[in-house]
């Protein structure tokens, strides 16, 4: 597979300079793995030694080297220049993740963490000051029926334990490849956070760095938002702002990728009592529609032509069976991303199908999402609508073939490495469009104004929401 350009499916996005460069991998004689297990930092850390275009997230202006996942000696038809960098070099492989409460107290503040994102909750400039506040408001109201949830998941989110199994699965499928390298996990909403795993990325003095978010697929409301946090970081430090990162924005397109869903559906399609009957059932995390038609999210394309690589591989063994992807988990009264599954499940038994193999494509791992969502309410609402039989793929979690297609995708991103730096600019594309930025402050302050100065309106609110 070639690098891929996202000029054209990321209309938004800041343009940024790279400079590219390959340099040689040194490898040491030793190497340690350990991992804390403490709440504050969890990560696998290993000692090893390794040897245009810009992009915009939504509103935000940044610039980092973005690897587009494939093919490592060029990018955007540049080639890469050799180096001649011959001193030892420690690298460091990042893992991104959403994170998830790991006890039920946990949740609330997780929630809030969560809302309080602004690449979640979009208000305007002038309003950001409510941002904290509306979190707080709908955490609380949300809590107890997330809380519902997470129980009857066994009482908190496995991401956590899952990912740092990921990291030492990588870690050990980059050494069967000749590279060491420090694994770090870093979450969004909850520990390890992002932020801790940045500072011991420094401690650790690290001099090269490749940041593989645990999205197959670009999103400004994932791998967007953790990047941000990046960059903000790495932008007020010295050190990290010379760092030379490589950052895989999106991978949906990687061989390994599409051959180890394939599999996987494969195989559960094999526990039917009539396989080719089962329709093959893509079930993906929804985003609200503005963040596709007004902040440029390619979200809604990758997915689109991530099924449609996934069903090209399966139509390649000879897998020809019906197909259909709606989006889930919508949350609050405005309009997701459509079809949504709940809707789809229930026209599906209106016309007769019987026999639904679910395949969750937006996660890697099992969260409530899998594990509450579709395993409990989809699949109850499937059947309750007359779908008789039901199956559901397993997350990728540690199957090999997709750690050792990560660690591929880690090696070849390592000579794009170039350092951070954000550009001297402070418009932004709302102060461009004043009659645009005029819109949404006056809307953001009718919003605000009846969330909390309207009783009924809250009430309806809660309704939503909770």
């Amino acid at each position: 597979m070639k690098a891929v350009s996202h000029s054209a499916v990321l209309p938004n996005l800041n343009r940024h300079r790279f400079s590219l460069s390959r340099s040689d991998v040194q490898i040491p004689n030793r190497v340690t793995c350990h991992s804390d297990s403490n709440k504050s930092m969890s990560q696998a850390s290993l000692f090893l030694s390794p040897g245009s275009a810009d992009r915009r997230i939504g509103s935000r202006n940044f610039v980092c080297r973005v690897f587009s996942s494939v093919d490592a000696s060029t990018y955007n038809g540049v080639a890469l220049e050799s180096s001649s960098q011959t001193a030892e070099e420690k690298v460091g492989v990042l893992l991104l993740n959403l994170g998830g409460p790991e006890t039920l107290d946990d949740v609330q503040p997780f929630l809030f963490n969560l809302f309080a994102d602004p690449d979640i909750i979009r208000l305007p400039r002038l309003f950001r000051f409510l941002q904290r506040p509306l979190a707080k408001l709908i955490s609380t109201l949300r809590a107890p029926k997330s809380k519902e949830g997470y129980a009857s998941i066994g009482g908190g989110s496995p991401l956590r334990k899952i990912t740092d199994e990921q990291a030492l699965a990588l870690k050990n499928a980059l050494e069967a490849k000749g590279l060491s390298s420090n694994l770090y996990v870093g979450m969004r909403y909850w520990y390890p956070f992002t932020e801790e795993a940045v500072h011991q990325i420094k401690r650790d003095r690290i001099t090269r760095l490749v940041v593989l978010p645990l999205y197959p697929q670009f999103s400004i409301s994932t791998t967007g938002s953790s990047i941000s946090v990046l960059e903000q970081m790495f932008r007020q430090d010295s050190y990290l702002s010379r760092l030379p990162v490589s950052i895989i924005n999106s991978w949906y397109q990687r061989k390994g990728y599409l051959k180890s869903m394939a599999d996987l559906i494969e195989k559960e399609l094999e526990s039917f009592s009539e396989p080719k009957e089962a329709m093959i059932f893509f079930s993906a995390h929804g985003v609200p529609v503005s963040y596709v038609e007004n902040a440029g999210d390619p979200y809604r394309d990758q997915m689109e032509e991530c099924i449609f690589l996934i069903m090209q591989e399966l139509k390649a063994r000879g897998i020809n069976n019906e197909h259909t992807l709606a989006y889930q988990s919508r949350v609050g009264p405005v309009q997701w991303l459509k079809p949504y599954t709940d809707e789809v499940l229930v026209e599906l038994g209106k016309k007769g199908v019987k026999s639904l193999l679910a395949v969750p494509v937006s996660f890697v791992s099992e969260h409530i999402e899998t594990l509450e969502e579709i395993d409990m309410e989809y699949r109850e609402l499937a059947l309750e609508s007359g779908i008789q039989n039901w199956g559901r793929v397993p997350a990728l979690g540690l199957t090999p073939s997709f750690i050792t297609d990560l660690a591929d995708a880690v090696i070849e991103a390592l000579p794009s490495a170039a350092a951070i730096y954000a550009p001297n600019n402070s418009s932004s594309e709302d102060m461009d469009d004043p009659v645009k930025y005029f819109v949404k402050m006056f809307f953001g302050s009718v919003l605000a104004f009846m969330l909390f100065f309207s009783p009924k309106l809250i009430s309806a609110f809660r309704n939503h929401v909770i």
